[in-house]
């Protein structure tokens, strides 16, 4: 399992400009049982991805700016939709798409 890298993403629900969203990083509970172990793969079962809307009527951003998280592994995950897999959640990589999302980001979370 691999974490995502920082940037902006489309989930599958949602594959249009405005409903793109920032992943900000990975966090991990004190709580989990890999915080003390030594195999790095079983630490990363149980990190979350913490990521942001860029559309303002997200319940999450109306509550304050704040953030979602979601199992990394839900999160790399795939889904099946009308037969197709893909997945759940896909980076964008378009550079123009980009500055556009940026400046979203700025006038949301400035």
């Amino acid at each position: 399992m691999q974490e995502p890298e920082k940037g902006f993403y489309y989930h599958f629900k949602r594959a249009e400009m405005p409903f793109a969203y920032e992943v900000i990083g990975t966090a991990f509970s004190t709580e989990s049982g890999g915080v003390h172990g030594d195999d790095p793969a079983e630490f990363l079962k149980d990190a979350v991805v913490i990521y942001r809307p860029l559309y303002e009527s997200a319940l999450v951003y109306k509550a304050g700016k704040r953030f979602w998280v979601r199992p990394l592994a839900m999160f790399t995950g795939t889904v099946t939709k009308d037969g197709k897999t893909f997945p759940r959640f896909q980076k964008i990589t378009d550079p123009e798409l980009i500055t556009k999302l940026e400046k979203i980001r700025d006038e949301m979370y400035s």
